[in-house]
């Protein structure tokens, strides 16, 4: 009895944590309730929301076992390529914004099947190979911008940047409906009811006539076609193409998706947790810069939760098993 209640203790930590984390910031800035920061919290949260819901694809489809289980760590890098090859054609070749970023979602779909292939084919640690995948990613990109950041110019990225719908950020409603439609797929279709069995029980989901190994395939490649959705807004929020973003943001993603899971009430990672797990560490990111924190603090808070959320994440896992 002790021990259950000290497991469950550990799994709502993070929840505490975090809660005090928002009390301090909400004493120490005046503003930090303000509509104009939560706005400001909702437009920052966009890039690390869209690479979350393909993480979460992920663990979904894989397990959510922090070790064993779905781990994509690419993603980010994804994001950062297509956003170089984006800001490249548009930039220095002079070609049209549909041929960059068919262009770039080639790069994406190349980057999910190779990931696709190391894990299922191989049978390499999700781990390991989608790590490796992003080193690799991470200097091609270099190679392509000669790491130099690239300015976008075009409309329709200044749009989705400065753009409002009904008087909301033209970023946040176009994220919203993303949202909406990655939740029906995997949650509302029998196609999502297959993948979520696949990662629930991967031999229970076999008896049942389920092929796993092409669910875990396919969630590869949402991951990537998350990443190349994501490029475009992060061209839009930075105006163009910044190599060495990719590293905060894998940071946030990984925070994001996991810390989602505390949230669920079977503390497993689930797409409404991880977008609104995108949402607090944005908010966290504001509070920071909001109260004068230093930018390397951040990342060692930041580094600091990852290790909770996780950690949480392991203890919630071992309770169930």
């Amino acid at each position: 009895m002790n021990q259950t209640l000290s497991t469950k203790l550990l799994a709502v930590f993070p929840i505490a944590v975090f809660a005090c984390l928002f009390a301090y910031l909400s004493i120490e800035s005046s503003t930090f309730l303000s509509l104009g920061t939560f706005e400001l919290i909702l437009k920052q949260a966009v890039p690390t929301v869209i690479v979350s819901l393909g993480l979460a694809a992920v663990v979904i489809a894989g397990g959510d076992d922090v070790v064993a289980g779905g781990i994509d760590l690419s993603i980010p890098a994804t994001a950062i390529i297509c956003a170089a090859i984006i800001a490249d054609q548009l930039t220095n070749q002079g070609n049209t914004l549909v041929f960059a970023m068919t262009l770039a979602f080639g790069a994406a779909a190349i980057i999910g099947a190779i990931n696709a292939f190391l894990v299922v084919g191989l049978r390499m640690t999700p781990l390991l190979a989608t790590l490796s995948m992003s080193v690799a990613v991470v200097g091609l990109t270099k190679v392509i911008t000669s790491s130099r950041r690239i300015g976008v110019t075009d409309e329709s990225i200044v749009f989705i940047r400065d753009g409002k719908i009904m008087g909301v950020a033209a970023s946040v409603i176009l994220t919203a409906v993303l949202v909406v439609i990655f939740y029906h797929a995997l949650h509302r279709t029998r196609w999502g009811m297959n993948m979520q069995a696949t990662g629930g029980s991967r031999d229970a989901a076999e008896i049942s006539g389920i092929l796993t190994r092409r669910f875990v395939v396919q969630s590869f490649l949402i991951a990537a076609f998350a990443g190349w959705i994501a490029s475009v807004f992060v061209l839009a929020r930075g105006s163009g193409s910044s190599p060495g973003t990719e590293e905060n943001m894998l940071l946030e993603m990984v925070l994001a998706t996991f810390l989602g899971a505390a949230f669920s009430p079977r503390r497993v990672v689930t797409l409404w947790g991880a977008v609104l797990g995108a949402v607090v560490v944005s908010a966290l990111s504001v509070g920071f810069i909001s109260i004068g924190v230093n930018v390397f603090w951040t990342g060692c808070i930041k580094g600091a939760l990852i290790l909770l959320v996780v950690a949480s994440a392991a203890v919630a896992t071992k309770g169930r098993s």
